[in-house]
């Protein structure tokens, strides 16, 4: 149950929303937070909207923190989830198995790309950072696609061939290389030290 009401602007209701939801495990009790987790996971699909759920595990057994992705196709959808009395039995049940309680950060953008990996319920940067990053990140990934693929091995095919070819693997590489990298480098600008 959420204590407080999801913070998130209304002019976004209706893009994909994605629940970053942390869950500090009890030692010794990870193998019952599995079984838990899967049939939470079970019921969260027949919800409306319902975009898929995955875990990830921890790295640090002492700690034992799990971070689950949740996706709706909108917040509204995710809300209704999030606030329904099935959610609310199954975070009774957790209880048990968790230190302290959960905490739920909800993503509807760029801001995806923006999450650092050893910090996943830190707040996104600004808008205007996100989308000056994002920028640079697919100004040089064009550029290098273009130097690379389209010009000397797309060449002979149709030019709508080769822009889906070329804005597949851009997505691709932003997603998986690029913007993490990016992130990585711009940290301190993006995420700065109060």
């Amino acid at each position: 149950m959420l204590d407080e009401p999801l913070a998130i602007n209304t002019s976004e209701d209706n893009y994909l929303v994605t629940a970053v939801i942390c869950h500090v495990v009890k030692p010794g009790r990870e193998q019952g937070y599995e079984t838990w987790f899967r049939g939470i996971a079970a019921d969260a699909r027949k919800f409306k909207g319902h975009l898929g759920v995955s875990a990830i595990r921890p790295q640090d057994h002492a700690h034992p923190e799990y971070v689950v992705i949740l996706k709706f196709d909108c917040y509204d959808n995710l809300k209704t989830w999030l606030e329904s009395d099935v959610r609310r039995e199954w975070i009774e049940r957790l209880q048990p198995l968790i230190e302290k309680p959960e905490a739920i950060q909800t993503l509807t953008g760029l801001e995806t790309w923006f999450t650092l990996s050893n910090q996943p319920m830190k707040p996104p940067p600004p808008r205007y950072k996100m989308a000056l990053v994002t920028w640079l990140g697919v100004f040089v990934t064009i550029f290098m696609l273009n130097r690379l693929l389209v010009a000397p091995l797309l060449f002979g095919l149709p030019v709508l061939l080769q822009q889906l070819i070329s804005t597949g693997l851009t997505v691709v590489l932003l997603t998986y290389l690029i913007m993490p990298f990016l992130t990585k480098l711009f940290r301190k600008w993006l995420y700065p030290v109060p």
